[in-house]
């Protein structure tokens, strides 16, 4: 399954989460500068989410069982509901910090060295994300695609930070110092409640993307060329699995046999063209008015 050749990848987000928060807080510690502290503590929401994100994918990976007949996966939304509420508490923490700081501004110390550790930071957290990022694609995992675009806002989170640091260097304006904490702090808010967002979506059974869709469409289409007839598609993501299920409608004289075999190359067909798929198909004969009954179910028309 893919859950289990995503979960390694988790590991490699834990070390990177945990050499990157030691960087950071180094980074903090020499230059006193708020900023760098609010990087460093989105730094532990990456630990605390690698750590969430490593479990979720262990425990989507377990096999279907009798109370779970349908597996597992939807575990993984777990770890990206988690992680968008860790991101938003961190956020506030920051703007406090800020606040303190915008009332009684202090002087950044030993910039250069402050500079350079959170340099090395943001080098590893784009690699990292980079890897995790087209891990996630290939494997489907939205956990990975979820740590690996938070790991990017992280990486320019820090971009930010560095260059209003640069600023105060510049200008001895040691008000802008806790005025970009605060905007890093805004924008961590937002990543929060957009994978909230995206979390709730996929907990609500929505559909998979268009464009596979079409892929099944496409599919039918030789079929229906023969007379064979299709409604009622519905489809749902659950993590890295697709549940996809439609109605078949052939003539009436067909043997049981016949439609029996055609549902078997239909279903073969869409999971060779999307693997991971969980395919069901319902068949009826076209004769039958009330084979045409249940078009109104269909929230994905086929033609």
């Amino acid at each position: 399954m893919s859950a289990s050749a995503a979960r390694p990848y988790t590991l490699l987000s834990i070390a990177a989460a945990i050499l990157t928060i030691g960087l950071k807080t180094g980074a903090y510690l020499v230059t006193d500068s708020v900023g760098l502290l609010s990087d460093a503590m989105e730094s532990g929401i990456n630990l605390v989410a690698a750590l969430v994100a490593f479990w979720a994918l262990s425990f989507a990976a377990k096999p279907a069982d009798q109370e779970h007949p349908f597996g597992h996966t939807k575990a993984e939304y777990f770890s990206s509901g988690l992680e968008s509420a860790l991101i938003v508490v961190a956020a506030i923490g920051i703007a406090i910090a800020a606040y303190d700081r915008l009332l009684s501004p202090h002087p950044i110390e030993q910039l250069g060295v402050g500079l350079v550790l959170s340099l090395v930071a943001t080098a590893i957290n784009g690699g990292t994300a980079w890897v995790l990022l087209r891990a996630g694609k290939r494997l489907r995992s939205i956990t990975l695609r979820a740590d690996a675009h938070h790991l990017l806002t992280d990486v320019w989170t820090s971009a930010g930070v560095l260059i209003g640091i640069g600023l105060v260097k510049l200008t001895g304006w040691l008000i802008l110092d806790p005025i970009i904490a605060l905007l890093v702090a805004a924008n961590i808010i937002w990543v929060g409640v957009r994978l909230l967002r995206e979390t709730g979506s996929e907990l609500l059974d929505r559909s998979i993307p268009a464009d596979e869709r079409n892929q099944i469409k496409t599919l039918m289409l030789p079929y229906e060329q023969q007379g064979i007839q299709f409604h009622a598609l519905r489809t749902r993501g659950a993590g890295s699995r697709r549940f996809i299920n439609f109605h078949v409608l052939v003539p009436g004289a067909w043997t049981v046999h016949q439609g029996h075999h055609l549902c078997e190359e239909l279903e073969l067909a869409i999971i060779q063209q999307l693997p991971g798929s969980y395919v069901i198909t319902h068949l009826e004969p076209q004769e039958d008015p009330e084979s045409w009954t249940d078009q109104e179910l269909d929230r994905t028309p086929i033609a």
